[in-house]
C-alpha cells in the first residue's frame, strides 16, 4: 500500500482542483462506514468505506456556469436537494480510500472547468449534397425494381 505524505490531500486544508478552484474540506461531509466485500475479520470491526458528501447547489466556491455544468454532467449522482455522494471502498485503509474520493471529485470538477468549444454551424458541401441525391436515387431504382410488373389496360 502507498504511505500517505503530510502534504497528502487527506491533511489539507483546501482541495486544490486548479489554480483558480480550491474547495475547504470545511465545505466537505465524510462518513466511514464498513465497507463490503473480502478482508478477512478486521473488515467487521473497521469503518474503511468512506462516503463523500458535497453540496453542489449551496456552494459559493465554483461559479454558476461551472456548478450548471457540474450538476448536469452528473445529474445522478446528486440527490434532488444537490449534495453529491462519491463512495470510495477499494482499500482496507480509510485514509487510502478518503484520498481516492477526493482525487474522484477533483477529476469530476476538472472534467467541467473549461465550458465546451460552441458548435459552428456548417452547410453540407455540394458534393455531399449530390452524393445524397445519387444514393437516393439508386435506392429509389432498387425498390422499384422488387415491385411486380404492372398490368397496362389498353
Amino acid at each position: 500500500m502507498a504511505e500517505s505524505k503530510p502534504d497528502d490531500l487527506v491533511y489539507r486544508s483546501k482541495l486544490q482542483v486548479s489554480s483558480t478552484i480550491k474547495i475547504p474540506l470545511a465545505d466537505l461531509d465524510f462518513q466511514f462506514v464498513r465497507s463490503s466485500g473480502p478482508g478477512g475479520q478486521h473488515v467487521n470491526k473497521t469503518n474503511s468505506k468512506v462516503q463523500l458528501f458535497w453540496n453542489v447547489a449551496e456552494s459559493e466556491i465554483i461559479g454558476r456556469n461551472l456548478k450548471l455544468r457540474f450538476m448536469d454532467k452528473y445529474a445522478n449522482q446528486i440527490s434532488t436537494a444537490g449534495v453529491l455522494l462519491i463512495e470510495s471502498q477499494t482499500h482496507r485503509d480509510q485514509h487510502l480510500n478518503k484520498r481516492v474520493a477526493l482525487q474522484k471529485l477533483q477529476k469530476m470538477i476538472r472534467s467541467v472547468a473549461r465550458p465546451p468549444k460552441p458548435r459552428k454551424p456548417t452547410k453540407p458541401t455540394k458534393a455531399s449534397k449530390r452524393k445524397r441525391l445519387e444514393n437516393k436515387a439508386q435506392q429509389s431504382e432498387k425498390k422499384k425494381k422488387r415491385q411486380p410488373p404492372k398490368m397496362e389496360d389498353n
